[in-house]
């Protein structure tokens, strides 16, 4: 696991100039927003992109899902959609280990149906 640590390090795959992937700080994991990038799936479909991404991110920070404290969930239909959503989370999360959870409606970018940020103990 990574050590705590007085200065934030970052995390970034290069990819973007305004963010990035995740940051640890003081024992506590903060990963950016996350959308797949496959837009013409069903939410089921990016919710399982997006997750797989999220144990990615947090496989390379040296902690896993299981020391998830929060998530923050944008969804472009909270009302059509959060079924399908939570049937891939449930399924996803350590069992016993639910984190805080927001799940709100947004209009987001490049026609996503779902992003996803969350927040983790290292």
């Amino acid at each position: 696991m990574t050590e705590v640590v007085s200065e934030p390090t970052y995390f970034d795959s290069g990819k973007f100039l305004h963010r990035s992937d995740a940051v640890v700080f003081n024992g506590v994991v903060y990963v950016s927003g996350i959308k797949s990038p496959n837009k013409q799936i069903s939410v089921s479909g990016q919710t399982v992109d997006i997750l797989a991404e999220i144990d990615r991110r947090l496989a390379e920070v040296g902690t896993d899902k299981s020391r998830l404290l929060s998530a923050t969930i944008w969804m472009h239909d909270v009302v059509r959609d959060v079924a399908e959503l939570n049937a891939v989370w449930n399924e996803w999360l350590t069992p016993g280990r639910r984190p805080a959870r927001s799940c709100v409606q947004a209009t987001l970018q490049g026609g996503s149906a779902v992003e996803i940020a969350v927040i983790t103990a290292v």
